[in-house]
């Protein structure tokens, strides 16, 4: 009985290390920046630029904004947990083809943006800042809020406190937590400091919503998404991409012609 006793507490004591560890070393589990330079170049084609803004905590946060001809507004791009701008700003492109300015934002940590990422409502508040300082060239009318992968939660809590033209989400959690849950169903959900509720917030966005997602997604269940489309409005829609996995979504044909339609 006391060798069993010793056991069991060994095993809690881990648990309790195991569950510490998640909780305190978590962003290096959800983000996987790669940081540049302050003299990085870019080189893409066509016009764009770089800018910057400033959060609310003096952290230098930067992004580029690509420009085309007979621009009919903005798309506000928010990016997977992985890399920098300078591998995806390859996606702008699709989207100047359509006749449509592209801001992408790298979150603190990544690329040439200050700072790390410490807790949700800093990310939060960092995305709104950003957003909001570009609403004097691109009203909301005229502006599309895009999510891929970990960039759909934010985006979805964006859309959700302001009044964009148009959200479209690229392979959806239906919730962070609900994600934990899967992978880890032996640690609490209230360890996660990154609940990202995109299943909460879904039916606060007045605008419209279109969500793609593969059902061969290996990294984000294709589920996650028939739930959230249960949440939409009856105007809303779910796009399904035969075959598609997680990466590679924006040269996908079947997403360009679907993309075409909505733009």
């Amino acid at each position: 009985m006391k060798v069993v006793l010793i056991v069991v507490g060994v095993v809690a004591a881990l648990y309790v290390l195991l569950c510490g560890v998640l909780y305190f070393k978590q962003e290096k589990l959800l983000f996987a920046p790669t940081r540049l330079p302050a003299g990085y170049r870019f080189h893409f084609p066509g016009r764009f630029e770089e800018r910057w803004t400033t959060a609310a905590d003096g952290v230098r946060l930067h992004g580029l904004l690509f420009r085309t001809p007979d621009s009919k507004g903005l798309i506000f791009y928010l990016h997977g947990n992985g890399g920098a701008l300078d591998s995806w700003g390859d996606a702008a492109a699709t989207y100047t083809a359509l006749h449509y300015d592209v801001f992408l934002l790298d979150y603190r940590g990544y690329g040439k943006s200050g700072g790390t990422i410490s807790n949700q409502a800093q990310m939060l508040a960092d995305v709104d800042t950003v957003y909001r300082q570009l609403l004097p060239e691109y009203p909301e009318s005229r502006t599309v809020i895009l999510g891929y992968s970990l960039g759909t939660g934010p985006a979805t809590w964006l859309a959700a406190h302001h009044q964009p033209k148009l959200l479209i989400l690229q392979a959806p959690y239906f919730s962070m937590r609900d994600m934990a849950a899967r992978l880890y169903p032996y640690v609490p959900g209230f360890i996660l400091r990154y609940p990202m509720p995109t299943n909460e917030l879904i039916g606060r966005v007045s605008a419209p919503i279109v969500l793609f997602h593969g059902d061969h997604d290996e990294v984000i269940d294709y589920n996650s998404t028939l739930r959230l489309k249960a949440l939409l409005k009856p105007t809303d829609k779910l796009i399904v991409l035969p075959g598609a996995r997680h990466n590679g979504m924006t040269d996908n044909p079947q997403y360009r012609q679907e993309l075409a339609k909505l733009l």
